[in-house]
């Protein structure tokens, strides 16, 4: 196994309890904070608001100072955001724990990057594996993120103070394990404004499939996840272990693919692969919507995990089809901007959409989302021939 790849499948899988803990809890202890219910999932959307803004800056960083140093700025980044955050909780400030989820945010632009990372580890044919093994450290965050900020409820006085707390231990561990990263020279990919301008590179209708596979696939997963601790706990009445486990298992159906999702490509194709995650996604709203018992959560949550999977997957192995090494970082950064921007609006969408219409209503509102990303792959398939892009 290459060295590079292991380093970042483990400090990603420390890195990335960040998202699971923040998702877990943070319309819980928005819930109780907010000063209007329908602002009760800010905390959730603010880690995505903050992924967006700094994606684009965190490219140019790397550029710059390169991956390793970054990675490991990050991590004591994270650490002490981490205590912001229990601070921000023991006061009982609903507005500084969402300026801390924001703060967060930019560590996760970071862990973003580590995919990017071992694909320039390897050689080309094994990037998609190397893209889907780093992508499994989610596995070890969907089970240790809720099961810390659980654990952590109850250290302070005021509930899940102690979670964050927890959280900043595991980022120092982060840190730790990529002290043994080994930076990889690109060729071509240091000139600061080599190759292509990006306007040039995104006439190409692969370019969009492969932005748009990534972005629908985290709006859509963003937008259902958000809301689903506080339509299961909040409104349905649910217990709080019921809602750890539907959202443990929904991350961990994110990740868990990963360990096929490298070899379905090698054998199917992206293509195919987009397509399955589309019908995932489909299927994952006819059960939602088909009752609100905690197993109609369960399996709509896990179904969303795997179409997550395959569309995420599927859309960062087509995207070093369209650049030349010199143009990596501001394609990189355009299109984790693109993606996080879109999952910050159905982020902060879900909240006001559950409180005003409910959980059916919200469910429905996806379908156009999934249609979109159908005609954009129709359109790619009816051009591709005459551009010549085969995949």
């Amino acid at each position: 196994m290459n060295r590079n790849v292991l380093v970042l499948l483990l400090s990603g899988a420390l890195g990335l309890c960040i998202a699971p803990m923040v998702v877990f809890i943070g319309g819980l202890v928005g819930a109780s904070l907010a000063p209007d219910p329908e602002l009760s999932t800010l905390p959730v959307a603010g880690i995505v608001i903050g992924t967006a803004c700094a994606v684009i800056p965190v490219s140019r960083l790397m550029q710059r100072f390169g991956r390793k140093k970054i990675f490991l700025a990050a991590s004591l980044y994270s650490a002490l955001v981490s205590c912001f955050a229990a601070i921000s909780i023991s006061y009982e400030s609903f507005w500084l724990f969402c300026l801390s989820t924001v703060l967060l945010g930019g560590a996760l632009a970071v862990i973003q990057q580590y995919r990017f990372a071992a694909m320039e580890s390897v050689e080309p044919y094994l990037a998609p594996k190397a893209a889907s093994f780093v992508l499994l450290g989610g596995l070890i965050a969907a089970i240790l993120g809720p099961e810390l900020a659980h654990l952590g409820r109850a250290l302070h006085e005021v509930p899940f103070s102690g979670s964050f707390t927890l959280l900043s231990i595991l980022c120092l561990l982060s840190g730790v394990v990529m002290l043994f990263f080994q930076p990889v020279v690109v060729t071509g990919g240091e000139e600061e404004l080599g190759g292509r301008p990006l306007i040039d590179i995104m006439h190409s209708s692969l370019f969009w499939v492969a932005v748009m596979s990534a972005t629908i696939g985290y709006a859509v997963m963003s937008y259902v996840m958000t809301a689903t601790p506080v339509s299961m706990h909040v409104m349905e009445g649910h217990s709080l272990e019921d809602t750890k486990w539907v959202i443990q298992s929904h991350i961990l159906a994110m990740f868990l693919p990963s360990l096929v999702s490298g070899y379905l490509i090698s054998k199917f194709g992206e293509y195919r692969l987009m397509l399955a995650g589309l019908a995932a996604y489909t299927v994952c709203l006819m059960i939602a919507l088909s009752g609100q018992n905690v197993m109609h959560y369960w399996l709509g949550l896990v179904l969303l995990g795997i179409g997550w999977n395959f569309l995420f997957v599927a859309g960062t192995v087509l995207l070093p089809k369209v650049y030349q090494p010199a143009e990596r970082y501001k394609v990189q950064g355009f299109n984790d901007f693109f993606v996080f921007v879109f999952q910050a609006a159905a982020s902060i969408s879900s909240g006001v959409v559950i409180y005003s219409v409910g959980w059916n209503s919200l469910l429905i509102y996806a379908i156009p989302l999934i249609l979109v990303q159908m005609l954009v792959i129709f359109i790619w398939r009816i051009g591709k021939s005459k551009e010549g892009e085969l995949v």
